[in-house]
């Protein structure tokens, strides 16, 4: 349970993070023709939604972990590293 508590205090910790990402993601489409670019809608969509995901993940970990379910809480736990690993991929093929 510990651990649970200190995994979710770094989930809430990336949340700042998150919110100044969604801040700045229109800036994907500053360079031209990126506006028609899918991989720069699917990155604005995924830092939008990225402080949105800190805050379900470890919720939704929490009510797994009390539902005798620690393996789904663990992989719900691990929901926003996993966003932020593909949404780091993604940003490196948009040009700009």
């Amino acid at each position: 349970m510990i651990w649970m508590g200190v995994a979710t205090a770094a989930c809430l910790a990336l949340l700042p993070f998150g919110a100044v990402g969604a801040l700045f993601s229109p800036l994907v489409f500053d360079h031209e023709g990126n506006i028609f670019n899918p991989l720069a809608w699917i990155a604005f969509l995924m830092m939008i939604l990225f402080w949105i995901v800190c805050l379900i993940g470890p919720f939704g970990a929490w009510v797994l972990f009390k539902r005798d379910q620690e393996q789904l809480a663990w992989a719900a736990m691990a929901a926003p590293l996993a966003w932020l690993t593909v949404l780091v991929a993604i940003l490196q093929f948009i040009p700009g």
